[in-house]
């Protein structure tokens, strides 16, 4: 099949992936299936087939036997420490006390386990001793629910929850198809909008303003555990658990369904790249490098002062694909987007000369890696086949998104940072300057095809200084949301699934800031409530014009008509699908209108304005088009053209008209 094709998938649909015979029960054989109630791991034992695949790396559901899970009459506590001396459990159901502890017992796995009596909701802890004599106070690796931070005791925890969203289940892999509209509305819950009730409130307002705004996802900086909240989600410590600080966990259930009932797909932000070195945490587990790798030079992130998980270590493997099957299963996620797979890939990553160790073959490449997220994708497709994967990769490695057995890695989608990057470096630039640099915007041409991408405009742009898209735009007031109603709107007219970090579509001026609220009230100013009608109405003609989604991976969606008007500081191209009808898009970069521009189009008749971002209901000058009729003057390689005017710092989408 040939690269870049809208039908090539990362993995054969339908595939089963099973480990050991009946291991996988969540396959087939599951009460829930994306149905109804489910409890993680009741009654569960910890078999022999158990053992031979976690100790084997191909456990993809050993979220059901390491833990806690409780029946009616126990709990029983199970934990990989194959170092350990002694193994004990404190908590709420012994008192916390020393003399009462319950000891757990050792199997040739490296798994301890041990049973006491009932303990739902139950806090407690592992005592481990090391080789040494000490003892490690540790939070449950496995464990469903943690105390809100700065406490870190695990929570045994019920996992029921009655599922309302089988509709969505059913055809959620359509939402999110190469070939489907994707528009993410990337959040921060505790930043968004401050609402009491936690997850499940958060959700109905989330879910009523996503809907209304025409997004199809959410995007989730990640709700797994993590004890320092200005690390945003991502230094995490609890991989099968959501964060404490918006509700329990079948709070966070009810959010994913709430969504899924309004028809707004959710997708969370997944960490496997690293992990914070907090005491009662992953680092030296068992008074070993359990989870992270030993040497330095591997196991530790020089940029986030972290650890970085052994992916050669088979039982690594097992933690790591049961979390993100974890979420895809018990949680309905619809896709994980992996965070810093490029730090995961290369050893020599943010680290100077000396200071890493080639592979076996003198290579910078991190082989482990590499087989680590390739049987990750492999296992998680064939898992669920409706779901996503999405890497945040900001090198030029090959085939991220193509499938193992031709070399690749095996994802669905790909973050495309370097359109980000250097389509922002564009934007910042004054307008008489730009003529210079549209090279900034064409080079995308050269790779636009080579994977199946996402463009972000991310959290990351707004953070540390670099202000809010709108502070990043030259010029004074009008002109900068000018500029950002057209760094938008080109956005959304350049082929790729499109992401918007919360505040953009608000006109929000300077840093996101974690601790505070988006600011609401700027929808009473007309300019701000101009975006926000803006970025809404982009994404209705975006879902309807099958031009502007179809055909984002094939070289034939896409097409451009100026490139090398200098003089003008114009481009224009046009975008193409199968069965639909063509659009045009015209941009101009300058705050100057360009008048009766002439523009070569593939069809006669009359086209009409589809969207432009000089309207006055936006907060633009009002310099927009009526339909014109294409005249017999050949222009751009095809036979006939219209002419068309566009607005200062704005961009205008046109297409023929429909046929009475």
């Amino acid at each position: 099949m040939r690269a870049g094709s809208a039908d090539r998938r990362p993995h054969p649909k339908g595939r089963s992936y099973a480990i050991a015979a009946g291991l996988l029960a969540v396959l087939d054989d599951s009460p829930n299936n994306g149905d109804n109630a489910r409890v993680a791991g009741l009654g569960r034992e910890f078999t022999a087939d158990d053992a031979w695949a976690f100790n084997g790396g191909t456990h993809a559901t050993v979220y059901e036997v390491l833990g806690a899970h409780y029946t009616s009459s126990s709990t029983t506590f199970r934990v990989w420490a194959p170092a350990a001396t002694a193994v004990a459990v404190l908590g709420d159901f012994n008192e916390w006390n020393p003399d009462s502890a319950l000891q757990l017992h050792p199997d040739p796995s490296g798994v301890w386990r041990g049973q006491a009596p009932a303990a739902l909701e139950d806090r407690y802890k592992y005592f481990v001793t090391t080789r040494s004599g000490a003892v490690l106070e540790k939070a449950d690796p496995y464990g469903f629910a943690h105390e809100e931070a700065p406490r870190n005791a695990s929570i045994v925890s019920d996992l029921t929850y009655e599922w309302q969203d089988h509709r969505w289940m059913a055809d959620r892999g359509a939402k999110l198809d190469f070939a489907s509209p994707v528009s993410i509305y990337e959040v921060h819950l505790g930043s968004w909008r401050y609402e009491p009730g936690g997850y499940a409130a958060q959700a109905r307002q989330l879910a009523e303003y996503a809907v209304a705004m025409g997004f199809t996802h959410v995007e989730l900086l990640p709700t797994t555990e993590h004890p320092f909240y200005g690390s945003w989600g991502y230094q995490t410590t609890g991989y099968f658990a959501p964060t404490a600080r918006y509700g329990s966990p079948a709070e966070f259930m009810e959010f994913v369904d709430i969504l899924h009932e309004a028809g707004v797909g959710v997708i969370l932000d997944w960490v496997p790249s690293h992990f914070p070195d907090d005491s009662f945490g992953l680092a030296e587990f068992d008074g070993t490098h359990l989870y992270e790798h030993e040497d330095p030079r591997l196991g530790h992130h020089p940029d986030w002062k972290s650890c970085i998980f052994n992916y050669g270590r088979a039982e690594i493997r097992s933690f790591l694909i049961s979390s993100a099957n974890f979420w895809l299963d018990r949680y309905h996620i619809d896709a994980l987007r992996v965070d810093a797979v490029a730090s995961m890939l290369y050893r020599d990553y943010s680290r100077a000369a000396g200071e890493w160790e080639p592979n076996i073959h003198g290579g910078n490449e991190n082989l482990e890696a590499v087989a680590f997220l390739r049987q990750m994708n492999e296992t998680l497709y064939g898992i669920h086949p409706g779901i996503q994967i999405i890497a945040e990769e900001s090198t030029a490695w090959p085939g991220v998104t193509q499938p193992p057995e031709m070399g690749g890695l095996g994802f669905g989608y790909k973050w495309d940072l370097g359109w980000m990057h250097d389509t922002l470096k564009y934007f910042e630039r004054d307008p008489i300057h730009r003529s210079h640099h549209t090279g900034e915007l064409t080079f995308r041409s050269v790779y636009a095809t080579s994977e199946n991408f996402v463009l972000p405009l991310s959290h990351d742009e707004v953070v540390h200084g670099k202000g809010s898209l709108l502070d990043k735009m030259p010029g004074d007031r009008w002109q900068q949301l000018a500029n950002l109603r057209l760094l938008i709107g080109y956005q959304w007219a350049t082929p790729g699934k499109k992401l918007l970090f919360m505040g953009a579509e608000l006109a929000a001026t300077n840093d996101w800031n974690h601790e505070m609220e988006l600011d609401w009230g700027a929808l009473q100013d007309p300019d701000n409530a101009g975006i926000n009608a803006y970025v809404r109405d982009l994404n209705q003609m975006y879902r309807s014009t099958p031009a502007l989604f179809a055909a984002d991976t094939d070289p034939a969606g896409f097409r451009w008509l100026v490139t090398d008007d200098s003089a003008n500081n114009v481009v224009g191209f046009l975008r193409f699908a199968e069965g639909a009808r063509p659009v045009l898009v015209f941009v101009n970069f300058t705050p100057v209108p360009r008048e009766d521009y002439r523009l070569g189009v593939p069809m006669t008749g009359t086209w009409e304005p589809l969207l432009e971002s000089d309207s006055t209901q936006y907060g633009g000058s009002g310099i927009t088009n009526l339909p014109s009729a294409a005249e017999p003057i050949p222009m751009h390689g095809y036979e006939q053209s219209i002419e068309v005017t566009v607005g200062p710092l704005a961009v205008s989408f046109f297409t023929p008209k429909r046929q009475q």
